[in-house]
């Protein structure tokens, strides 16, 4: 995703200290060396043999909302450093569930976990980042976040953790069923997706002293935001271009089943019927049903479905009244998220 300028200074200043305070949560100096290794490396700042390394790691917009939703609502964005790398590692635990469910043997452009080191051990380590999420969370107490509002951010924590596991769940179902609508997936997405980055504005705004109706507002930027960064993805995995989505093959030839799909399916019952029904296409059938995909209006459709969920963004972001350089860089993240290509 491209960066917009206003941007690029809460990226430089922020990351760092996210991934700083990761590295402090997961490196407690007492874990046998490969399973420190593994979740290092997963995390993109090690090699498999332990060696540090400047492997992509993700663009670790999920914290970037928190701390930025933190310091919008008048908080000190250091105190929710230990929130926003809650956020990432338990983003992190599902990627490496998913990889292993969804039988993905890249991420971020090298082998996954369960292929490096075997389904087993992966499936361990994905559960000691989720019980690192957690701990992570707690810091923010010693950072000197009230103990009340961590306690309220730790129950949007859970209540998040179920959503996306139901999200998954739903995902998985899809796989062997040729009769999901686009109102399932939307359903879907809110659960894989958005519940996380809701989460992530929530958990900031709560930190930052909040009112319980801004922490909402904020929480439903979240949501929107997500929904928005989903139906743009399923745009770019059938008309992105390889180079710049890092995406190998089209999300048609793996046979997904996203917005752009459904929506156009439930108009030609040829997509119904061949794409639905059949599964994934090889490369020579790519091209022709990526033409009637949109024809059908499924690309158009997804567009606008994105540009609403944008719209459904600014407008929560607009009802708490705050108008501030992290607020408009909130504004400008979701903004950004339409025009990028990757």
């Amino acid at each position: 995703m491209s960066i917009p300028d206003s941007l690029s200074d809460f990226f430089r200043r922020f990351v760092p200290y996210i991934e700083e305070e990761m590295r402090a949560v997961i490196n407690d100096g007492l874990q046998p060396r490969q399973f420190n290794v593994m979740l290092n490396y997963h995390l993109g700042f090690a090699d498999r043999q332990g060696a540090p390394t400047t492997a992509a790691s993700g663009k670790r917009i999920r914290p970037m909302l928190t701390l930025l939703s933190c310091e919008a609502c008048g908080g000190n964005w250091q105190a929710a450093l230990p929130a926003a790398a809650a956020v990432e590692l338990l983003h992190n635990f599902s990627l490496i569930h998913d990889d292993i469910e969804d039988r993905d043997e890249l991420r971020r452009g090298r082998p996954t976990l369960w292929k490096v080191w075997g389904e087993a051990q992966a499936i361990n380590a994905g559960d000691a980042m989720f019980a690192f999420a957690h701990l992570a969370l707690l810091r923010s107490v010693e950072r000197g976040a009230p103990v009340e509002r961590v306690v309220r951010a730790m129950r949007a924590f859970d209540e998040t953790c179920i959503r996306l596991t139901i999200g998954q769940h739903l995902d998985l179902s899809f796989e062997s069923r040729g009769d999901v609508t686009a109102d399932e997936y939307m359903r879907m997405i809110e659960g894989k997706t958005a519940a996380l980055t809701s989460a992530a504005c929530e958990i900031g705004a709560l930190i930052g002293g909040a009112d319980a109706k801004t922490a909402r507002a904020f929480a439903e930027f979240g949501r929107w935001l997500g929904i928005a960064f989903q139906l743009q993805d399923d745009v770019l995995g059938i008309w992105g271009d390889p180079a710049l989505t890092g995406k190998q093959d089209s999300d048609l030839a793996n046979g997904k089943k996203t917005l752009p799909v459904l929506y156009a399916a439930e108009r030609d019952a040829r997509l119904h019927e061949r794409y639905l029904r059949v599964g994934g296409l090889t490369d020579a059938e790519v091209q022709a049903v990526r033409q009637m995909i949109e024809a059908a209006g499924g690309k158009a459709h997804a567009e606008q479905a994105a540009e609403d969920a944008c719209a459904g963004a600014l407008s929560a972001l607009d009802s708490t009244g705050l108008d501030n350089p992290a607020c408009r860089a909130l504004r400008d993240l979701a903004q950004g998220l339409l025009g990028r290509t990757n």
